[in-house]
């Protein structure tokens, strides 16, 4: 009796092995019912790298008109208010709360 159980041994490993990977395919981190929520990801990915190009551009541009070669005396005197903290007498300062910017 027992020899003929030993027969079916591998059929039934092969079975489980085959089950295995296709749930893997199914479920898995690279399956075929996560590819939308991968999709999702990958959208939000390159939203967040087109916000971070921006910026850099953003700061690049900015860091050339600080340069020495390029000064731009309205950027400089800008900066030199937001670090310090000072405003000309005659300027109009509107203080906003932190949680609104």
């Amino acid at each position: 009796m027992l020899a003929r159980l030993l027969t079916y041994v591998p059929t039934a490993l092969l079975a489980v092995l085959i089950f295995y990977f296709a749930f893997n395919a199914l479920t898995g981190d690279r399956g075929l019912l996560t590819a939308r929520q991968r999709q999702a990801v990958l959208a939000e990915d390159v939203a967040q790298l087109a916000r971070l190009h921006a910026q850099r551009q953003s700061l690049e541009v900015e860091a050339r008109l600080l340069s020495s070669d390029h000064l731009s005396a309205d950027l400089l005197e800008e900066r030199a208010h937001v670090l310090l903290g000072f405003a000309d007498p005659r300027d109009y300062v509107i203080r906003v709360p932190a949680q609104a910017r």
